[in-house]
């Protein structure tokens, strides 16, 4: 591995090259002192992570042109600006160090992976179990922003020991790393994971499917009250561009991902991205409500039946972000969100925006939305209050 390999063994690890995890540590909410306090996470990150598209598959050349093709596109401009790589001395003959300034460079940040184990998930990679002390610092001289640590190939230990001791040795490095916990929802990982990890992954992995993608979503939900700025709920990377689903179906995708403030890492290849799945990862109003700063989860407060529900969450400014969702495969369905399952109170009037049409309905709601849906689909809005019912506009 060259100059940069770790004295016992060769280390072959991921790039995360690009999201904004690192803004700056603030509030004083007195219910995260618990939690862990590195500065970092305060709102959902955002990136690219080669591992849905590109699998180990990946070189110094994927990464560079991948971090170009985010610049380029404006995707890192949209906020996604952390991404992942390896350190293999055949596949990035200039380091990791060289890689980390390069992605820099451009205004991004630098990712790593590992694992919680004798080996990485393929089994072709070592991981980081009982040598957390020498990876940790190996990983911060490099310059690197973030640790994806996953929990394949353990020696049997319990989760809660594994990946607290990744979480030490971070800290003792003295570089701000954000640390991302993927132990897939075990041992109840959300009422733990935050005293050590900015997020935690919740479920097993995603695959490009619907089935897939709402599976994981309905899991994340159940652990919906312990996300907070610095902790996230992580329900996995998004699908969207890969081509398993279709562009519905993708809006569908991010648009609960944005409402239960999951991290939005895309896996997709960047480089050849398709206008269609430009205009779904870019909408900036959709952003918006993964990144609002009060940093409150969105979850599902109706479900009518089988097919059609509705999911909420609070925003700054006193708005409310409201998903109205269909899942069945077929027809279209009338949705309704009324103010006592939203958290809207009684009597207050309404502006509602859709943000996929970037259109403020006409007129005022009070007491309920109504909307129709087409199958596979859903409408996402930002509720404004305007007033009381019955109030004349000023």
């Amino acid at each position: 591995m060259g100059s940069y390999a770790l004295p016992r063994r060769s280390l072959v690890l991921f790039l995360l090259a690009a999201a904004a995890v690192a803004s700056t540590a603030g509030g004083g909410d007195a219910a995260r002192r618990s939690l862990l306090d590195n500065g970092l996470g305060r709102t959902p990150q955002m990136g690219w992570n080669s591992w849905n598209h590109f699998g180990c598959n990946i070189n110094e050349n994927t990464i560079r042109s991948t971090v170009d093709a985010l610049i380029s596109t404006g995707l890192a401009k949209a906020g996604y600006t952390y991404g992942y790589m390896a350190a293999d001395p055949k596949k990035f003959p200039s380091g990791i160090k060289a890689l980390a300034d390069y992605v820099h460079s451009k205004g991004l940040k630098l990712g790593i992976y590992s694992s919680a184990g004798s080996r990485t998930c393929s089994k072709t990679m070592p991981g980081s179990l009982g040598y957390e002390d020498i990876d940790a610092k190996t990983f911060a001289s490099w310059g690197v922003d973030y640790l994806k640590y996953d929990n394949c190939n353990s020696d049997g230990s319990s989760e809660t020991v594994r990946f607290p001791n990744m979480s030490f040795a971070l800290r003792k490095t003295g570089r701000p790393i954000f640390y991302s916990i993927c132990e897939w929802g075990q041992r109840n990982v959300a009422t733990w994971g935050g005293q050590y990890g900015n997020s935690w992954r919740t479920t097993g992995d995603i695959n490009d499917s619907w089935a897939s993608m709402l599976s994981n979503i309905d899991s994340n939900d159940a652990s919906a009250s312990y996300a907070k700025p610095g902790g996230w709920n992580d329900p996995d990377m998004l699908e969207v561009g890969n081509g398993g689903m279709t562009n519905d179906e993708y809006v569908v995708h991010i648009s609960l991902w944005a409402i239960a403030k999951a991290p939005l890492i895309i896996g997709c290849d960047v480089r050849s991205i398709s206008r269609e799945t430009m205009e779904i990862l870019s909408n900036p109003e959709v952003i918006a409500i993964n990144q609002d700063p009060l940093g409150v989860q969105g979850k599902k407060v109706r479900k009518y039946d089988n097919e059609i529900e509705v999911w909420a969450g609070p925003l700054s400014q006193q708005r409310t972000a409201v998903l109205l969702l269909n899942r069945g495969a077929t027809g279209s369905r009338q949705i309704t969100a009324a103010w006592q399952d939203i958290g809207v109170g009684p009597g207050v009037a309404v502006e509602a925006k859709n943000v996929w049409l970037h259109a403020t309905a006409p007129g005022r709601f009070t007491g309920s939305l109504t909307a129709e849906v087409a199958a596979h689909s859903c409408k996402l809005f930002v509720l404004t209050p305007v007033g009381r019912a019955g109030e004349e506009r000023s």
